[in-house]
């Protein structure tokens, strides 16, 4: 981002994540250069910290390529094998999986405008669809940078996340305002 430069808000309601971005991105073609950035965020993750977008801003302002906010995995994380009929939900533990070195990737994710770009066409154009931002860019044989983020930036997607964020919201709410009063 350029100084003084406001950030501007664009968005897309396609089928998959992944064209909603690309449209959004396709939208700024007239306005942004190759080396601008771009952040991407999950309007399913309404509980982002100040410090973390800061944080992000600040880590890789600078960065050749960009990267993404992440928390490190703190649960034990198993990897399930069906058992019986599959339709049944009948599930088991095929095996715990070590978490030493895995994070959970969370948004916004940040990236120099053309080089998403050029990773996001070149995934669809081959028919993948990855999970994130980033991972279209690692098949490109880059490596994003993680910036540690906050646990609290949740992603709602069932209803207890609903009744999470809303706590979260509340709470940030009642510090913000016990910390303007007198």
């Amino acid at each position: 981002m350029r100084t003084g430069e406001r950030l501007r808000n664009v968005w897309s309601k396609r089928r998959g994540p992944r064209q909603s971005v690309r449209a959004c991105l396709a939208a700024l073609q007239d306005r942004a250069s190759a080396q601008d950035w771009v952040l991407v965020h999950d309007a399913a993750r309404p509980c982002l910290p100040a410090e973390d977008l800061e944080r992000l801003l600040g880590r890789l302002g600078s960065h050749p390529l960009g990267g993404l906010l992440a928390a490190p995995a703190a649960d034990t994380l198993k990897r399930e094998r069906l058992s019986g009929d599959p339709t049944g939900g009948d599930r088991e533990v095929a095996q715990t999986v070590d978490r030493a070195g895995l994070w959970r990737a969370l948004t916004p994710q940040m990236f120099r405008y053309g080089r998403l770009c050029e990773a996001l066409d070149r995934a669809l154009a081959a028919g993948r669809w990855p999970s994130d931002e980033a991972q279209a860019l690692e098949w490109l044989g880059e490596c994003p940078s993680l910036v540690q983020g906050s646990a609290t930036n949740i992603k709602v997607t069932a209803p207890d996340d609903v009744l999470i964020a809303a706590a979260l919201l509340r709470a940030r709410a009642t510090a913000a305002s016990e910390e303007h009063s007198p």
